[in-house]
């Protein structure tokens, strides 16, 4: 692989012009088409399959007045006053009647008819109804609807909005995320020395994710797509864009630090040894993200599937663009030769990664012990980890739908934000008894002990589906409300028995549903991302003992991240300095999405880490010296990488969704702890406890193996052995 990079590099850097102006022309061009032509972005996480949706799909064929989306508009009168009064009353009426004028509304009701009030008559709800589903009210409506009710907010009541068709969409590119940006550009520049090489990876990622993102739009055409999906796309793409050119461009600026090195012989030398490492380590990524198709989850198939082509860009570009670019620039980014001062000792190159790895080299075991039980303590509270999908109290405290949420809350109970459906089809219960059947099971479903109140069944036209509201005494978010769902579908025995079929939907049961499906595929998934994972380490570092270290220091990332998002965002702790308003269980998909993710993330540093490792092992065959010359350096490169994708994902804990906001923090610790702990620390106590055992590989098993070379071992002797001589680090 190295040899075919080298001349690919020298290809992109002669031809330079050629390989910008195609890279800007499909800029141009993806830009164009994802900014001209683009579908709509869903806000709704649904699973084909599940009894939730099921039910929703048979709403919508026979029952399509009870499965459009609603607008739940929550009215609140001053404290001392009520809805019941004449300049109130008026107000609302005149409100409710313009809303029901509102081009797609099928339906409002009225809380003075309906007695949708609080017991001090303070707090009441109408809900409108619309024709479309929850996805498709248009903004336009919403806001008209805003409009209808400027009387009820001159009257002095508070006009708060709700329900199914009110869920905000995600939005990105607010102060947070360009914070982390700068951070990044920040430490690119310390890392690299130089403020023209240190913005060459951001000027490179910003092309490979606007690419990716509005190639994710262009498509969201034909494919529903989340607003979630083109956010992972620009998180994922921006981090790993970024660490990737970060990685060539290091490793070309320290072969620019020998003065004889050729600045294109030395673009053509960093492509074909980081490169390698750059398609290898996204190579992993890349398969981490595409293996989400194998949950069966479709929106979770084309979050990753986006992602993985965001990330696949990214690595073309490196071994292109990067090249191209950096040929431009020629001896401009050569370093400057440094001067000692009098008196001051000349600092030696990866002096502080040389010093950290005979720190840790030096007592491996104890290193090893104290690591593995500090990730496990973090991983602690994952053992009561609760899955589920945000509910309104998840939302901003500002914003009007978690207002709302308060005061239905405040008005009519925890359980009434919780509120399910229960959907009985009954076309093959005999007419006769229809009415005793739907009848015994509203008497059975009240009958639970966390059900609140069981309204009266609603038939459709032809009386072939029942529909009733079902009221838990807790909230969406609580386990007595799962543990409540599982206990009502208990009743389709006895309804199947008389010949009907009995749902249990509604957004709570939807929230568990999905959290259930995504639970089970959880395992299958775990196992194809890590076989894969290691069949491509073991052929890139040609060991057994590698790959299964990194997949367990993998493993323990994970369950410490994952640890410690259930400390924050289900135990509630930081919900100030994070502005989380309220502790919930934790994204359904968010596991998923942190195991594909990361260990793609962690395979990069392994891939980084140990590759410098093994390079320096073929040339001396030392193992402890080649541990030491790996930490010492790529230790630099790997924590400014790491850092500049902790700050790129902990730019968006302070988005708004909190879909979002799990997600980034979720990453970002993931990240920080992988690199800094387990990989420079774990990693190099692991390969020094192993020593020589650590690269053996199964003669059979070797000789069957393609051989890929990504150390550039293969490359041209002369430069090679300038390579070796340049790299020596001293380890004495």
């Amino acid at each position: 692989m190295a040899s075919r990079l080298y001349a690919w590099a020298r290809l992109a850097v002669t031809r330079r012009g050629r390989v910008i102006g195609v890279w800007l022309l499909l800029l141009v061009a993806v830009g164009g088409l994802g900014i001209t032509i683009h579908g709509k972005v869903a806000s709704d996480f649904t699973v084909p399959g599940i009894e939730s949706q099921k039910a929703q799909d048979l709403l919508e064929e026979k029952f399509p007045d009870a499965a459009g989306g609603v607008i739940r508009v929550v009215y609140a009168a001053p404290k001392g006053d009520t809805l019941t009064g004449p300049k109130a009353e008026a107000a609302i009426e005149a409100g409710l009647g313009k809303a029901a004028r509102i081009s797609g509304v099928v339906q409002v009701t009225d809380p003075f008819k309906t007695g949708a009030m609080s017991a001090d008559k303070r707090i009441g709800y109408a809900d409108i109804r619309f024709r479309q589903a929850a996805a498709d009210v248009t903004q336009q409506a919403k806001d008209t609807l805003s409009g209808a009710m400027t009387q009820a907010r001159d009257a002095g009541l508070e006009v708060e909005y709700g329900g199914t068709a009110m869920k905000a969409e995600t939005k990105v590119g607010g102060p947070a995320e360009l914070v982390g940006v700068v951070i990044a550009l920040v430490i690119l520049a310390l890392t690299l020395g130089s403020l023209v090489a240190a913005g060459l990876p951001l000027l490179t990622a910003v092309v490979g994710v606007a690419i990716g993102v509005l190639g994710v739009k262009f498509i969201s055409t034909w494919v529903s797509i989340t607003g979630t999906s083109t956010v992972l796309a620009l998180m994922i793409g921006l981090a790993v864009g970024i660490d990737y050119a970060l990685f060539i461009i290091s490793r070309h600026r320290e072969q620019l630090a020998d003065p004889d090195m050729d600045a294109e012989e030395s673009i053509a030398r960093a492509v074909a040894t980081a490169g390698s490492a750059v398609v290898f380590a996204g190579a992993t990524v890349i398969i981490a993200l595409a293996a989400l198709s194998a949950t069966g989850i479709p929106f979770l198939a084309v979050m990753g599937l986006s992602a993985a082509a965001t990330v696949l860009i990214a690595v073309l570009i490196a071994i292109s663009l990067v090249p191209a670019v950096l040929g431009l620039f020629g001896e401009r980014l050569r370093p400057k030769p440094r001067r000692p001062k009098a008196g001051r000792r000349e600092r030696v190159p990866g002096a502080l990664g040389l010093a950290w790895a005979r720190t840790v080299t030096r007592k491996p075991l104890i290193v090893l012990l104290v690591g593995v039980v500090a990730l496990l303590a973090l991983a602690l509270p994952a053992r009561n980890l609760r899955l589920g999908l945000p509910s309104y109290a998840s939302s901003p405290t500002s914003s009007t739908q978690h207002k709302s949420y308060d005061l239905l809350t405040k008005g009519f109970g925890a359980g009434f934000n919780a509120t399910l459906v229960a959907v009985v089809e009954t076309k093959d219960i005999p007419a006769a008894d229809v009415t005793s059947t739907v009848t015994d099971l509203r008497a059975s479903l009240a009958k639970d002990s966390d059900v609140t109140a069981v309204s009266k069944p609603v038939p459709n036209a032809d009386k072939s589906l029942v529909v009733m509201a079902v009221v838990p005494k807790t909230g969406p978010d609580a386990q007595a409300t799962t543990d409540m769902v599982h206990r009502l579908r208990g009743n389709a025995p006895a309804v199947a028995k008389a010949g009907g079929t009995l749902y249990i939907a509604g957004q709570t049961a939807a929230a568990i549903d999905v959290a259930h499906k995504l639970s089970g595929a959880l395992p299958g998934f775990v196992a194809i991302i890590v076989i894969l994972a290691l069949i491509l380490l073991t052929l890139a570092f040609r060991s057994l003992l590698v790959p299964l270290k990194a997949a367990v220091g993998f493993l323990l990332s994970v369950a410490a991240a994952l640890g410690t998002t259930v400390w924050v965002f289900q135990y509630g702790h930081l919900n100030g300095p994070l502005a989380i308003p309220s502790a919930a269980p934790v994204t359904s998909f968010l596991p998923v999405l942190l195991i594909g993710v990361l260990f793609g993330l962690a395979m990069d540093y392994e891939v980084f880490l140990v590759s410098r490792m093994r390079e320096h092992h073929e040339n001396t065959r030392d193992p402890q010296q080649a541990v030491v010359h790996g930490v010492a350096r790529s230790g630099r490169v790997v924590s400014a990488a790491a850092l500049i994708m902790a700050a790129v994902f902990a730019g968006f804990i302070f988005n708004e969704d909190p879909v979002i906001k799990s997600i980034g923090f979720a990453l970002a610790v993931g990240v920080l702890i992988d690199a800094f702990v387990v990989r420079m620390t774990l990693v190099p106590a692991a390969m020094a406890l192993l020593g020589r055992r650590a690269w053996s590989l199964p003669r059979w098993l070797d000789r069957a193996l393609p051989d890929v070379d990504i150390e550039g071992a293969n490359l041209p002797d002369h430069t090679a052995k300038k390579d070796a001589e340049r790299s020596e680090v001293p380890v004495g």
